[in-house]
């Protein structure tokens, strides 16, 4: 049992730079962004051709990063320049890196075997903890810049920061890049962990980053920025370990992890709207049960 919640734990912290990237396009850019499937996989197949050609764990996550920043910038040229719906050049983007991808590994599949990774001679934990607190302090740091301001506000109220000069073109391209970049960087760390890149390991990823992200503002709120990318960290780990709980049901499956993370996702999204709709229903028979007491006690005084 131990076991496995530390590795639930360690699996959450290496998709928490996932969760982040997720946050910067889903909840501050209201960006529909589906490169994540895409650049996920990028990010761990540039990480594992270069740690088997002998480049240092490092420079390949760095070059990975580069890479995830690449594919965001080419979805955010596609809606922003390329006048693309953001739901659609997502897709396109996600589409043409499956081909990029294989392009960069050479095959479906490469073995980190025996190889030196980040991992080799640190607990993934410890690199993992390191490794998304200094991301999401930088996050932090950076969405309290004028820029990141600017990018804020553009999720917020495009047309409001046009008016005041600001390039919402720009600020776009750079939180779909930024996103993309944490992605990638998170596919390279879980190619490392696992021991292997797959061209199919980045399927499902925009809705476990999706997943995170809802669960850690439902638990811990998102009142401030510090807050809401402290829940998409925390909530990548409790969805981590929610799973692992759940495979340990007799009658569920390894396989079945898809279908467990659909409905994590249902029923994080579905609770909330319930708990609004209860409590709008107790405070509308509250007041009407004011009311009709209010109605009750001048109709005595009116009898007097």
């Amino acid at each position: 049992m131990m076991d496995s919640m530390s590795g639930a734990v360690e699996l959450g912290l290496l998709y928490a730079l996932m969760a982040l990237g997720v946050y910067i396009t889903f909840r501050i850019l209201d960006f529909p962004d589906l490169t994540v499937d895409g650049s996920f996989t990028t990010g761990g197949a540039i990480a594992a051709i270069m740690i088997s050609h002998g480049y240092s764990p490092l420079l390949a996550c760095v070059a990975a990063f580069a890479g995830g920043l690449a594919a965001g910038a080419c979805t955010g040229l596609l809606h922003t320049k390329g006048k693309i719906n953001g739901l659609l050049s997502g897709i396109l983007m996600m589409i043409a890196l499956y081909s990029i991808n294989m392009r960069i590994m050479g095959k479906p599949n490469i073995s980190l075997l025996g190889a030196d990774t980040m991992f080799t001679s640190i607990s993934p934990i410890a690199v993992g903890f390191i490794v998304v607190i200094l991301f999401k302090l930088l996050m932090d740091g950076f969405l309290h810049t004028d820029l990141g301001l600017s990018l804020r506000a553009t999720g917020d109220n495009a047309r409001m920061i046009r008016s005041f000069g600001a390039n919402t073109d720009n600020t776009t391209i750079l939180g779909v890049s930024l996103s993309n970049g944490l992605v990638a960087l998170s596919g390279a760390m879980i190619a490392q962990q696992s021991g292997f890149a797959d061209i199919s390991m980045g399927i499902g990823m925009i809705v476990i980053g999706l997943a995170s992200v809802i669960i850690g503002e439902a638990i811990f709120g998102s009142q401030s920025v510090f807050r809401a990318t402290l829940a998409a960290v925390l909530g990548s780990i409790v969805y981590r370990i929610v799973v692992a709980l759940a495979l340990r049901v007799e009658w569920l499956n390894a396989s079945d992890l898809k279908l467990i993370t659909a409905i994590i996702v249902i029923i994080a999204l579905v609770l909330p709207s319930v708990q609004r709709s209860i409590r709008q229903k107790a405070t509308a028979k509250r007041r009407s049960a004011e009311l009709i007491a209010r109605a009750v006690q001048m109709n005595k005084g009116g009898g007097r």
